[in-house]
């Protein structure tokens, strides 16, 4: 049986280059390509590819946000332009890349584990896991999430989300447009939202400061947060003392 293929990169020569690779492998269909992160979530999807080549920076949807959409993500050998450090994130997860400019001789090599992953069925949701964990904490301060509603993917800046809500293994994002769901957990938002724009109030809560109308005292030792658009949030008690270090009250 051959190997379904897909190959994933905003740039038309690498895509021709990977595709005359491949033509020469007997064992590999190459099912589509595309350019785009949007268009590749899509085709995965679809198509169920056992391979894909992905890039890693593409615009609208890096291949990093798209992964990160995917329930069941296919063995990726991601072709990239990242330094060594970042490389070094690659080879302990053993992720397959290629670090373009590449020769054959490291296509080949990079073809090869691929396969050898496909036949012994080794565990790879968790080296994909890891490697999105690890780009993840090189992240200093987010600008904008992927989110996925059914086979819809939305961008959502960080400006637009109002508050953030953890619900089990997810975090509920609120914005003006919508609420959405992410596989995400309130520390990683914690650590990573602009610490001048948001700030955690209660262990199931992070607010975007300026949604914050009036805070308001419920009982002896408990408080909330009213926001603009009338919604109330608990406030814990050191969520409490940070509002007030915070707003000067």
């Amino acid at each position: 049986m051959k190997i379904n293929t897909l190959i994933i990169d905003d740039e038309h020569l690498a895509r021709q280059i990977i595709r005359g690779y491949l033509e020469e492998d007997e064992e590999i269909e190459i099912a589509a390509e595309c350019s785009d992160g949007f268009q590749g979530f899509k085709l995965i999807n679809e198509l169920k590819p056992d391979l894909v080549f992905l890039d890693v920076m593409m615009p609208k949807l890096t291949g990093f946000e798209m992964l990160e959409l995917l329930e069941n993500p296919p063995v990726i050998i991601f072709s990239t332009a990242y330094d060594q450090y970042a490389i070094k994130a690659f080879e302990q997860n053993a992720v397959d890349y290629l670090l373009k400019p590449y020769a054959s001789a490291r296509f080949a090599e990079a073809l090869k584990k691929a396969k050898e992953k496909l036949k012994s069925k080794s565990a790879n949701q968790q080296s994909i896991k890891n490697i999105l964990d690890d780009q993840n904490e090189k992240i200093d301060a987010l600008t904008r999430v992927a989110v996925r509603t059914g086979t819809k993917i939305d961008i959502i800046p960080v400006e637009k989300i109002k508050y953030l809500e953890a619900q089990d293994d997810y975090v509920k994002l609120y914005t003006e447009e919508g609420n959405f769901l992410k596989q995400q957990t309130m520390k990683f938002y914690e650590s990573h939202l602009p610490e001048d724009d948001f700030l955690r109030i209660h262990r199931s809560y992070i607010v975007r400061l300026k949604e914050i109308s009036r805070v308001e005292q419920m009982g002896k030792d408990t408080h909330v947060v009213l926001l603009h658009d009338g919604k109330q949030l608990s406030v814990s008690r050191s969520g409490y003392s940070k509002l007030k270090e915070v707003l000067g009250f």
